[in-house]
Protein backbone atom coordinates (compact mmCIF):
# COMPACT_ATOMS: atom_id res chain seq x y z
CA UNK A 1 0.00 0.00 0.00
CA UNK A 2 1.37 3.62 -0.54
CA UNK A 3 2.59 5.98 1.73
CA UNK A 4 -0.32 8.08 0.78
CA UNK A 5 -3.37 5.66 0.77
CA UNK A 6 -1.55 4.43 4.20
CA UNK A 7 -2.29 7.97 5.73
CA UNK A 8 -5.30 8.44 4.20
CA UNK A 9 -7.15 5.14 5.07
CA UNK A 10 -8.95 6.10 7.70
CA UNK A 11 -10.73 9.03 5.89
CA UNK A 12 -11.22 7.09 3.27
CA UNK A 13 -12.95 4.09 5.09
CA UNK A 14 -14.96 6.46 6.79
CA UNK A 15 -15.99 8.53 3.48
CA UNK A 16 -19.26 6.74 2.76
CA UNK A 17 -20.43 6.92 6.48
CA UNK A 18 -19.95 10.32 7.58
CA UNK A 19 -21.56 11.03 3.86
CA UNK A 20 -24.82 9.35 5.14
CA UNK A 21 -24.24 11.27 8.33
CA UNK A 22 -23.64 14.71 6.47
CA UNK A 23 -26.71 14.16 3.64
CA UNK A 24 -29.14 13.08 7.08
CA UNK A 25 -27.72 16.84 9.19
CA UNK A 26 -28.45 18.92 5.81
CA UNK A 27 -31.55 17.24 5.41
CA UNK A 28 -33.51 16.96 8.52
CA UNK A 29 -35.55 18.48 9.58
CA UNK A 30 -36.95 20.42 6.62
CA UNK A 31 -38.26 23.38 8.18
CA UNK A 32 -37.02 25.94 8.72
CA UNK A 33 -34.67 26.36 6.00
CA UNK A 34 -32.99 29.91 4.96
CA UNK A 35 -29.23 31.35 4.34
CA UNK A 36 -29.03 31.42 8.48
CA UNK A 37 -29.23 27.94 8.24
CA UNK A 38 -26.98 26.81 5.39
CA UNK A 39 -24.26 28.93 7.18
CA UNK A 40 -24.41 27.15 10.04
CA UNK A 41 -25.11 23.76 8.51
CA UNK A 42 -22.21 24.52 6.14
CA UNK A 43 -19.68 25.73 8.83
CA UNK A 44 -20.61 22.36 11.37
CA UNK A 45 -19.99 20.25 8.12
CA UNK A 46 -16.99 21.62 7.82
CA UNK A 47 -15.87 22.18 11.06
CA UNK A 48 -16.82 18.09 11.41
CA UNK A 49 -14.48 17.07 8.51
CA UNK A 50 -11.32 19.23 9.77
CA UNK A 51 -11.46 17.85 13.38
CA UNK A 52 -11.68 14.04 11.54
CA UNK A 53 -8.81 14.84 9.49
CA UNK A 54 -6.97 16.32 11.91
CA UNK A 55 -7.63 13.63 14.68
CA UNK A 56 -6.51 11.28 11.54
CA UNK A 57 -3.12 12.58 11.10
CA UNK A 58 -2.40 13.11 14.95
CA UNK A 59 -3.42 9.64 15.20
CA UNK A 60 -0.83 8.56 12.56
CA UNK A 61 2.11 10.56 13.46
CA UNK A 62 1.50 9.94 17.50
CA UNK A 63 0.36 6.37 17.59
CA UNK A 64 3.11 4.22 19.29
CA UNK A 65 5.33 1.77 16.37
CA UNK A 66 5.84 -1.04 19.64
CA UNK A 67 1.92 -2.16 19.20
CA UNK A 68 2.28 -3.43 15.95
CA UNK A 69 2.19 -1.63 12.43
CA UNK A 70 -1.80 -1.65 12.88
CA UNK A 71 -1.89 0.52 15.34
CA UNK A 72 -1.26 3.57 13.37
CA UNK A 73 -4.75 2.74 11.28
CA UNK A 74 -6.60 2.09 14.70
CA UNK A 75 -5.95 4.89 16.49
CA UNK A 76 -5.85 7.61 13.24
CA UNK A 77 -9.54 5.72 12.66
CA UNK A 78 -10.87 6.13 16.13
CA UNK A 79 -10.05 8.96 16.49
CA UNK A 80 -11.27 10.86 13.00
CA UNK A 81 -14.73 8.79 13.96
CA UNK A 82 -15.10 9.86 17.12
CA UNK A 83 -14.18 13.90 16.51
CA UNK A 84 -16.65 13.48 13.38
CA UNK A 85 -19.06 12.53 15.44
CA UNK A 86 -18.56 14.72 18.51
CA UNK A 87 -18.89 17.79 16.44
CA UNK A 88 -21.76 16.66 14.85
CA UNK A 89 -23.63 15.68 18.33
CA UNK A 90 -22.16 19.16 19.50
CA UNK A 91 -24.01 21.09 16.45
CA UNK A 92 -26.81 18.49 16.39
CA UNK A 93 -27.59 19.89 20.02
CA UNK A 94 -26.93 23.95 19.08
CA UNK A 95 -29.31 23.74 16.00
CA UNK A 96 -31.94 21.95 17.97
CA UNK A 97 -31.56 24.73 20.75
CA UNK A 98 -31.90 27.12 18.39
CA UNK A 99 -34.80 26.21 16.73
CA UNK A 100 -36.28 25.56 20.05
CA UNK A 101 -35.72 29.87 20.89
CA UNK A 102 -37.41 30.56 17.16
CA UNK A 103 -40.35 28.68 18.01
CA UNK A 104 -40.71 30.27 21.28
CA UNK A 105 -40.86 33.79 19.51
CA UNK A 106 -43.10 32.49 16.56
CA UNK A 107 -46.72 33.42 17.50
CA UNK A 108 -49.16 30.02 17.60
CA UNK A 109 -51.74 29.77 14.83
CA UNK A 110 -54.06 27.74 17.46
CA UNK A 111 -53.75 31.07 19.93
CA UNK A 112 -56.58 32.89 19.12
CA UNK A 113 -57.96 36.04 21.46
CA UNK A 114 -60.49 34.74 24.24
CA UNK A 115 -64.00 35.29 22.54
CA UNK A 116 -66.24 36.82 25.39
Amino acid sequence: MSADVQLHLALILFAPWFAILSVLYWLYPRQPRGPARTLADSSALVLATAAAMAGMYWGMWHADPGFGPMWKQVLATSLAYGLYLGVMTVALLLRRAWFSRLRARQPHASQSPASP
